[in-house]
C-alpha cells in the first residue's frame, strides 16, 4: 500500500480525508477541549444590494438579493448563503464522523429548505409583530455508506448535534453590533 493511500480514509466515490491529519485534529480537541477559535469575515457594500465578503486570504465570496429584492441576482442572498453554510457544515460533520468511524461513503448530499416571512424587509416593511428570520429548516440527507440506515441515522444525529452552524441556528447567539 502507497503511503498515501495508508494516510487516506478511502471514501467511496468521494475525494478521501486525511485520516492521519482528522486523528491529529480530534486529539487536540480532546487535549484542550476549552480553545475557542475566533473567526473573521469583512463584509464591504459593492452597490446596490451586491456585497463583497473577505474571509481570510480567500477571494471575495459575493452576496447579493434577487431581483424581486432589488438585487442584481449575481449570487446567493443572505438567508440562502445561511443555509449553505448549514448544508456545508453538516456535510463536513457527516463525513468527518464517517471517515472516524471507518464507514466508506458512495454519496452524501444534502438538500435544504427554510421558511421565512420577508414582509419586513429588513425592517422597512411591514413591522407587525411576527418572526424574523427562519422559523422552520428543513434537511433531507442522500447518504449512501457501507452500513446499515440505523447507524447512518445515528450519525447523522450525531454530526446534527455537534455541527457549529447547526447550533448556531437553534439556540440564542450573543450578538454586538458598534459603529467603528
Amino acid at each position: 500500500m502507497s503511503q498515501a493511500v495508508a494516510k487516506t480514509a478511502l471514501t467511496g466515490c468521494l475525494a478521501p480525508i486525511d485520516k492521519t491529519g482528522l486523528e491529529a485534529l480530534i486529539a487536540k480537541g480532546k487535549a484542550d477541549p476549552q480553545v475557542i477559535k475566533t473567526l473573521k469575515c469583512k463584509t464591504v457594500a459593492e452597490g446596490r444590494f451586491r456585497h463583497l465578503n473577505f474571509v481570510r486570504n480567500l477571494p471575495a465570496y459575493v452576496v447579493d438579493e434577487p431581483p424581486g429584492l432589488l438585487g442584481d441576482d449575481t449570487a446567493p442572498n443572505p438567508s440562502e448563503a445561511s443555509l449553505a453554510a448549514l448544508g456545508s457544515c453538516l456535510a463536513v460533520g457527516i463525513h468527518a464522523n464517517a471517515v472516524a468511524q471507518g464507514i466508506t461513503v458512495y454519496k452524501l448530499e444534502i438538500e435544504l429548505e427554510g421558511d421565512l416571512n420577508i414582509t419586513g424587509v429588513w425592517g422597512t416593511g411591514d413591522l407587525s409583530e411576527k418572526p424574523v428570520g427562519f422559523t422552520d429548516v428543513r434537511a433531507k440527507v442522500t447518504f449512501e455508506a457501507d452500513r446499515p440506515r440505523e447507524e447512518l441515522d445515528a450519525l447523522i444525529a450525531h454530526a446534527r448535534a455537534w455541527s457549529p452552524v447547526a447550533n448556531t441556528f437553534t439556540r440564542p447567539v450573543n450578538l454586538e453590533m458598534r459603529l467603528a
